[in-house]
């Protein structure tokens, strides 16, 4: 008789501030089921309020997870997971994320199976793992940086051996995260939120001519990004659409590559083997190059992005977590 499948599956639910999110990925790294909603913002706002963003996470849920049925009919999961919080620290807290977590809580229970929480920086981090196809190994160093329009940190990052990740903040923004700055530039050219693919896009569009001066934003293992809004801002008539998102473009790619290399040279004592970008920021395919060919020259081996997919908000990274925790448990 054939030994009985050790595989085990989770499934996953992430209600940030800006898509509703549930996956199903199983311990091999297969994903079953990623869905996801964006969140609808009105024409010309840079945002939600939590309230406005909790309600439609509310009515976005039950249509989301009616595409999860014909897959748990086949794969009955061995726990159920969500994120809890934006970071995996005390004091971290975002109303968003009750959503996920209580219908999390209530499935879990009635399918009688463990509930795990983890935090939506920690999800990130696992669906670069996920999509990568690495883990890495307990207690090696890595540099993580989380760019997205609510976080921009860069982190000093060590794998636990129970699989929950041990993170410190080793660089952030001192005002305005790096998303926020490209959400509110692309709002201002009238591109709909959140803005990053349309921004990067229309700076495709950029054939050459004069860009809007805008000062520096890295000062040591710091990054602001108020500044430079306010003097795009103030030039913006003067230009052309496009001469404006290259040159946003530039600034974000620029700033935050040098920034990750200043992290890197007072964070460790040696440059670390890898280093995982992620959130949605982290899908521009500038920072990419910009970023990959700095730190490389630093002595970092391996600079890692997830597929645009994985980088923006998504559940994938909490199922993954939870798919893999559960085997280790069942060990």
């Amino acid at each position: 008789m054939a030994a009985p499948s050790v595989n085990r599956t989770a499934l996953a639910f992430d209600t940030s501030a800006y898509t509703t999110s549930i996956a199903i990925v199983d311990s091999e790294g297969t994903v079953l089921h990623d869905g996801r909603r964006v969140l609808e913002v009105p024409a010309g706002q840079r945002g939600l309020r939590q309230s406005e963003a909790l309600f439609q996470h509310i009515v976005n849920l039950p249509g989301l997870m009616a595409q999860v049925e014909p897959v748990l009919q086949r794969r009955s999961p061995a726990v159920v997971a969500a994120s809890v919080a934006p970071r995996n620290l005390p004091e971290s807290y975002m109303p968003v994320f009750r959503a996920g977590y209580t219908v999390a809580r209530s499935v879990a229970a009635a399918l009688g199976v463990p509930f795990l929480p983890l935090s939506h920086q920690e999800g990130h981090l696992w669906a670069a793992f996920l999509a990568l196809r690495e883990i890495p190994e307990p207690g090696e160093p890595f540099l993580a940086v989380h760019v997205s329009g609510g976080t921009t940190e860069a982190l000093v990052g060590r794998m636990l051996p129970e699989g929950r990740l041990e993170l410190r903040i080793a660089g952030e923004t001192g005002d305005l995260t790096a998303g926020k700055f490209v959400d509110r530039i692309g709002v201002a050219l009238g591109l709909p939120f959140p803005a990053g693919a349309e921004l990067e896009r229309l700076a495709l569009d950029y054939q050459g001519g004069a860009l809007p001066k805008v000062g520096p934003a890295v000062q040591g293992t710091s990054v602001s990004f108020s500044g430079p809004l306010t003097a795009l801002e103030r030039h913006m008539k003067d230009f052309p659409p496009e001469a404006v998102a290259h040159a946003a473009q530039e600034l974000v790619a620029d700033a935050l590559a040098r920034w990750a290399v200043n992290v890197v040279r007072e964070a460790f004592s040696a440059p670390p083997r890898r280093a995982y970008w992620v959130g949605g920021v982290a899908a521009n395919t500038v920072l990419r190059a910009r970023a990959t060919e700095q730190l490389q020259a630093l002595g970092v081996d391996a600079v890692r992005f997830a597929p645009p997919s994985y980088s923006t908000d998504n559940a994938l990274g909490v199922a993954y977590y939870a798919a893999t925790r559960a085997l280790q448990d069942a060990g």
